[in-house]
């Protein structure tokens, strides 16, 4: 039997990303995001509006995808109330978000220099994909304030024991993302650790939790 309701939020289930990318004084910025997919050698992001991630993402046209694997929930959760913007915007600060500077020392990371970009990676995370920006979308609706950005894989890192020896491919076995499922984080299958995020899904709001 199927119910025809209303949801208050779409996330299914979609991979963690810590998007790397650099401030306007060239200070790294690290924030926590789910709203990704891939097709091909390209990704879309969908970022909110009022994140410093998003003016960077403008501004330099160019990020490193960070995949996070279940292991470093901590550290990720570790992330998910800040902001990289000096100026809180209202609505997140109504929901419990403070500016941090040194996202990558709070969170217990450690920044990694990139190939091709100047964006850092995040030396922590086994799988990090350095992109440049394609395009620009505006993600438009009632309760939406966001921006779609079309980005291209240029260079990919990945741990050598994801890979299946003798092939270019990752083993989908060894390989255990962190996965967000309803604002809740999941690993292997289990709810491995709860969000803070989750605490300001509790109110009414626009798309203000994707990347600070």
């Amino acid at each position: 039997m199927h119910k025809a309701t209303e949801v208050k939020v779409l996330y299914f289930g979609t991979p963690v990303v810590l998007i790397g990318s650099r401030n306007e004084d060239g200070s790294p910025n690290l924030a926590p995001m789910s709203s990704a997919w891939w097709l091909g050698d390209c990704a879309m992001l969908g970022l909110g509006n009022s994140g410093q991630t998003t003016a960077n993402l403008r501004r330099e046209r160019e990020c490193v995808l960070n995949l996070a694997s279940s292991a470093m929930v901590d550290a990720v959760d570790r992330l998910a109330m800040l902001t990289g913007r000096p100026e809180v915007p209202p609505r997140k600060r109504e929901q419990g978000y403070r500016h941090e500077r040194d996202k990558f020392g709070t969170a217990g990371l450690t920044e990694q220099p990139a190939d091709l970009v100047r964006a850092p990676r995040v030396a922590e995370c086994p799988i990090q994909l350095e992109c440049v920006v394609e395009a620009i979308h505006p993600f438009e609706g009632p309760e939406v304030a966001a921006t779609a950005f079309q980005v291209r894989v240029v260079r990919t890192h990945i741990e050598e024991e994801l890979i299946i020896p003798g092939t270019h491919y990752v083993d989908p076995l060894r390989w255990d993302p962190l996965i967000m499922k309803f604002c809740e984080f999941f690993g292997g299958g289990e709810n491995i650790h709860p969000s803070r995020l989750a605490e300001g899904w509790k109110m009414p709001h626009r798309l203000e939790h994707t990347p600070a």
